[in-house]
């Protein structure tokens, strides 16, 4: 079976922190690139960012670049999205997803997906 489940995700004040977790029970990971997505109700999913479980290697969309950090614990098979100085834009439900290519940034490339988890940033 192949689940992801997020966790993390609640109510912060602009400028705020939050770390998100997804979990994941893929039986392989050296071939995988693990993404975070974020969507509002009534807009098109948007990518956030990705890394490239072998090597670590990460992607970041422009506009949570320099606030936005991905890591990873190999031996909990979890992957984290620290997220700094939060604004009201951030505000969306958080979806992590596992693809076997690297780094796409391309909702379609993504083959696996977790429930979501709610990030609400108060302005």
């Amino acid at each position: 079976q192949v689940q992801l489940v997020e966790s993390g995700g609640g109510l912060v004040q602009a400028g705020g922190s939050l770390r998100l977790s997804c979990a994941a029970s893929l039986r392989t990971f050296s071939g995988y690139s693990m993404g975070w997505f974020r969507q509002t109700q009534g807009k098109e999913r948007e990518f956030v960012a990705a890394l490239w479980w072998s090597s670590g290697s990460t992607y970041y969309a422009d506009s949570v670049k320099g606030r936005f950090t991905l890591s990873k614990d190999s031996a909990k098979n979890t992957m984290y999205l620290q997220m700094n100085s939060l604004k009201a834009e951030d505000t969306a439900v958080y979806y992590c997803a596992a693809a076997t290519k690297i780094l796409p940034i391309n909702q379609r490339e993504y083959t696996y997906w977790g429930q979501g988890t709610q990030v609400t940033v108060s302005s």
